[in-house]
């Protein structure tokens, strides 16, 4: 017990939130994404990811990601199995040339770091750490090629503003899994930003998704051009090749895509990513006034 504090903290009853599994982990999905899901559930789930409902709704969710984060032309949405954590691994293989700098100011920040740190093919990477309850700023460096970000740790709750190292000629890779849908964010600043649809889109875990510039898409396929080994799950060309046709590379839970798709139209109908994260910040308002009381 740290000295001092009380023992026993009790929140009083008119305090307590009216849904017991609140919490600042996976969202609370939408009533009609549910209904929807069990209303199409006979026809849907056991279909093939490579039959054309399954890849319809695919479609869908990029063409609709391309419209509520305002990619530019040439920008594409790339699909995988494995969730963020897999895509760590995924991108020490597929986007990192030589060396990546990481800016370390929460666990999972941290994981991405030591993923590149592990890698026997790269330079052992630029760390950048802050103490709990701020975050670092990224610097250009010499033969740094990726430049890793996280937009919101989820282990900390620190939030940062997207921006290019001045001077820096790397790609600005964005881990965004409790941001994106919820953060404003500005594709000039950013190569590629990725997440996992738990959070923000109201969906399961178990998927990466990520939003890649014409400049990553370009070093997905220089490097798969020289023939740097890769098992092919962690593959991010043959991730890139399958989703061009609309479908992962292998199964995906076909639960998560449909969800994934209510949630981005309904975010879309109502007005986009500035509805959905001016809906955060009075969200963010509710529970500070919460939690001061």
């Amino acid at each position: 017990m740290t000295p001092g504090l009380p023992s026993d903290i009790s929140i009083p009853e008119s305090l307590l939130p009216a849904d017991g599994r609140f919490g600042c982990g996976p969202s609370k999905v939408r009533p009609e994404a549910v209904r929807a899901l069990a209303d199409a559930g006979n026809l849907w789930l056991g279909t093939s990811h490579r039959q054309e409902p399954v890849r319809a709704v695919v479609r869908s969710v990029r063409e609709r990601l391309r419209t509520l984060f305002g990619l530019p032309e040439g920008w594409e949405i790339v699909l995988g199995n494995g969730g963020s954590t897999v895509f760590w691994d995924v991108a020490t293989f597929g986007l990192i040339e030589h060396r990546s700098q990481h800016l370390v100011f929460g666990e999972f920040a941290s994981k991405f770091a030591a993923a590149a740190a592990a890698a026997p093919h790269l330079d052992a990477p630029d760390v950048i750490e802050s103490t709990p309850g701020t975050h670092p700023v990224a610097r250009a460096r010499d033969h740094v090629d990726v430049y890793a970000l996280t937009h919101n740790e989820t282990s900390t709750g620190v939030a940062m503003s997207l921006a290019r190292p001045v001077g820096a000629d790397g790609l600005v890779v964005v881990d965004a899994t409790s941001a994106a849908g919820g953060l404003r964010w500005s594709p000039a600043e950013v190569d590629v930003y990725y997440f996992a649809p738990q959070k923000c889109f109201s969906s399961d875990g178990g998927l990466w998704i990520a939003a890649c510039s014409p400049a990553a898409v370009a070093r997905i396929e220089r490097i798969a051009a020289s023939r740097r080994w890769c098992p092919a799950s962690l593959d991010l060309s043959t991730a890139l090749e399958n989703s061009r046709l609309d479908q992962t590379y292998n199964t995906p839970a076909l639960a998560t895509l449909f969800l994934l798709d209510q949630q981005l139209r309904w975010m879309n109908d109502g007005g986009g990513l500035e509805f959905a994260a001016s809906r955060s910040d009075e969200s963010a308002s509710i529970l500070y006034e919460w939690s001061e009381k």
